[in-house]
């Protein structure tokens, strides 16, 4: 409580300041700043104030608006794209060239660093998946520098949504000269050099992070605000009350037990979003090696119950993994069925749960994650007769346990699209993925995700379909539970250039005060 009111003292004053600072009630710690190294949304947010890639992100779309590429053009196959780079600089005054794209790019695809993300664009170039693998060297990537002005890549086949697909942060261009200075060291505040519009200040862990307006930057003018503070807190309520008291401007989530409340709000702003919350099934750890205990776990818990009475925002239960899309056929799925479930786990060998070993749900510190988790325990014990432990793990310990050891049975995740795309989805499951935390391999599913890369239009989308029936309805690999929908609290009679939009993405030199 000491520590809570400390913040908020310190942010109230800081609010006093003017308009023209600007606080989030950003969630987690940020695990880091480099942003190779980082693969959530806390860490995007951050990303987005200190770093431009080739493109960024339209505040109202999400499709790729010009950023350190002022202009790019495509073959007629769309199997290659040129990026013209416009004249602009580090913060240290160091021009950004095409070779400090290509140094950039490699170095997040070496697979020495063993970076998360790695394998977006490395699936995509061709020859990126060689030099993940280590099959061959970086000379085998299909990237290079025309001219100090133009970058030119090579795709493994037509990808007209390539220039959307670079706003990501897998994409990032970042500062060779002083990473090579300083090390890892280079993302202290005092060695610090970015290109976006703003520059680190200040990182105090567990607390916050502040940045201040950069004036290197190349549309410097164009940027209002002056200062954006990123605090680092999980507690729901918490973060309520700090924007409440006036010492935040914008929460991005809310306390579940608070959302009859919040949703009377006239600040309170929900809409859809192209994203999933789902449980990871480690389909490496017994008994969720036996598809017919997945199905079992699938089927035997009310998504529309848990919409309804626990998470309360608006979300959609979800039966697939990629959310409706315009022109895609998602999978199929499974219904709510407690009696079929429980003659799938009777096959399995544990009639009614009997002799069924304890699993555990893993999820990150957040209230509304354990609620959830909490429903569907119960359920599982009411409808199949088995017990479930839940452990709750920081930020940081919970994605190294997902992603790193892979010592978990159950995890609760999210994914927000990267881009607008089906793909975006499919990818995650490929054999040895970066995101494939379940450690799912199904050999057909990888032959349709790379047959999709060579395809366009239709043809493209029935072979992304066809792969997610495998990953869903034939082998139950994850557990879709909801679509999101976007729960901010931001004051839009205060604030413009923040607009609702499907990947909640809000570019930070966009956001301004509003003028009277």
């Amino acid at each position: 409580m000491k520590r809570t009111l400390a913040i908020l003292l310190a942010l109230l004053a800081v609010a006093a300041v003017g308009a023209q600072n600007f606080t989030i009630v950003n969630g987690a710690e940020p695990t880091s700043l480099d942003p190779h190294a980082v693969e959530g949304v806390p860490e995007h947010r951050i990303y987005m104030a200190l770093f431009e890639g080739l493109t960024i992100a339209d505040p109202k779309t999400n499709r790729a608006l010009p950023g350190i590429a002022q202009s790019w053009t495509f073959s007629k196959d769309f199997k290659t794209i040129t990026f013209k780079l416009r004249n602009a600089t580090w913060s240290d005054g160091v021009p950004i060239t095409a070779d400090t794209v290509v140094k950039s790019w490699l170095r997040k695809m070496d697979p020495k660093n063993a970076f998360q993300y790695a394998d977006l664009p490395a699936m995509y170039i061709e020859g990126g998946m060689d030099y993940l693998s280590g099959k061959a060297g970086p000379e085998a990537v299909k990237i290079r520098a025309v001219d100090p002005q133009t970058f030119e890549v090579k795709l493994v086949g037509p990808t007209p949504f390539f220039p959307d697909m670079v706003t990501h942060y897998a994409f990032a261009i970042v500062p060779m000269h002083a990473i090579e200075k300083y090390g890892n060291n280079w993302v202290k505040p005092e060695n610090w050099v970015s290109n976006g519009p703003f520059v680190l200040k200040e990182w105090r862990p567990q607390e916050k992070v502040v940045v201040v307006k950069n004036n290197k930057y190349w549309d410097a003018k164009n940027v209002a605000l002056k200062q954006v503070t990123f605090i680092a807190n999980e507690d729901l309520n918490v973060g309520y009350n700090l924007y409440k008291s006036g010492a935040a401007d914008w929460i991005d989530a809310v306390p579940l037990e608070l959302m009859d409340e919040i949703k009377l709000r006239k600040d309170f702003h929900v809409a859809p979003e192209y994203g999933t919350y789902y449980y990871i099934l480690n389909v490496t750890h017994k008994p969720l090696d036996d598809v017919r205990v997945r199905k079992a776990l699938a089927m035997s818990f009310d998504k529309k119950v848990l919409v309804e009475q626990v998470t309360k925002g608006g979300q959609v239960p979800a039966n697939s993994f990629v959310p409706p899309s315009t022109g895609y056929t998602p999978a199929k799925g499974y219904d709510f069925n407690p009696e079929m479930a429980r003659k799938l786990l009777a096959e399995a060998g544990y009639p009614n749960g009997k002799g069924f070993p304890k699993l555990s749900i893993l999820y990150n510190t957040s209230s509304s994650h354990k609620k959830i988790a909490e429903f569907i325990q119960a359920e599982w014990k009411k409808n199949l007769g088995i017990d479930v432990e839940l452990v709750n793990q920081e930020w940081g310990t919970y994605l190294d346990t997902r992603s790193q050891s892979h010592n978990f049975d159950i995890a609760r995740a999210g994914w927000i699209a990267d881009y607008l795309d089906p793909s975006t989805f499919t990818d995650m499951w490929v054999t040895g993925g970066t995101q494939n935390d379940g450690l799912y391999s199904n050999k057909k599913y990888d032959e349709l995700i790379e047959k999709a890369k060579t395809q366009t239009g239709a043809e493209r989308m029935k072979t992304l379909s066809q792969a997610e029936a495998i990953l869903i309805d034939q082998d139950m690999a994850i557990i879709p539970i909801y679509f999101y929908v976007t729960q901010n609290v931001i004051d839009l009679d205060k604030w413009d250039g923040w607009y609702p939009n499907p990947m909640n993405v809000h570019p930070w030199k966009f956001i301004r005060p509003k003028t009277k």
